[in-house]
């Protein structure tokens, strides 16, 4: 089954675009659309939180990176400010989602 999303008027897709789409397209109501996009980010952010690696095969991967203390400027003024260390979420594309890019593709068949 694809999804046809080129009705979007927003240059972002939000959740609510993505729940919309499984009320149009698969044929859930309205709430049980909201509810499931709703539980998968639910999902990916407590998997995220707890240090776990999330991997969406044929999207991409998002993991957490812990990044050291190190020493900052203050641009405005030049005064060193000392940046904390801190967990940061990164995502890197899988192989199928970037040639997907490149060539323009639209199809969620490439998934």
């Amino acid at each position: 089954m694809e999804l046809a999303i080129e009705s979007l008027d927003s240059p972002a897709l939000t959740k609510a675009q993505l729940a919309d789409l499984l009320f149009d397209q698969i044929g859930l109501n309205k709430r049980e659309s909201k509810e499931m996009v709703d539980a998968f980010f639910d999902l990916v952010s407590q998997s995220l939180v707890e240090g776990d690696d999330v991997k969406l095969s044929g999207f991409g991967n998002f993991q957490i990176r812990t990044k050291a203390p190190r020493p900052g400027r203050n641009p405005r003024t030049g005064e060193l400010i000392p940046i904390q260390a801190r967990r940061v979420v990164t995502f890197h594309a899988s192989t199928k989602l970037k040639e997907q890019i490149q060539s323009g593709e639209t199809s969620s068949s490439a998934l």
